[in-house]
């Protein structure tokens, strides 16, 4: 079941280390099957006071692939640089909660 890595850039600290970041950290995302859904896209809030400033969506094959990037040798210095280099926020997302049901959808987790 896929998992998502959302991250929201609140403010950028220092540019020339979130350049570097940018540079490298694709190859690192692909190399754990992740992929980006979207990076600093408009958001629309139409509940609550939550206002992302820059989002960033990264799907995984899985909750277990999502930790291991950014546990990884691979990302550690990366990692390292954007929080040296922003300030912001970041949480993993399972994306289980829905089953299959005679080809129809339906949430398989109760809210709350």
């Amino acid at each position: 079941m896929p998992a998502y890595c959302f991250v929201d850039v609140v403010e950028v600290t220092d540019s020339e280390k979130m350049e570097k970041y940018r540079q490298s950290v694709l190859a690192t995302v692909e190399r754990y099957g992740g992929r980006y859904l979207t990076v600093g896209g408009r958001c629309d809030v139409v509940e609550g006071s939550w206002r992302p400033v820059f989002p960033v969506l990264i799907e995984f094959p899985g909750m277990q692939e999502a930790h291991r990037w950014y546990g990884s040798e691979e990302y550690r210095h990366l990692k390292i640089l954007r929080l040296e280099a922003t300030r912001g926020n970041a949480v993993f997302i399972d994306g289980a909660g829905f089953e299959m049901l005679g080809g129809q959808r339906r949430i398989e987790r109760p809210v709350g």
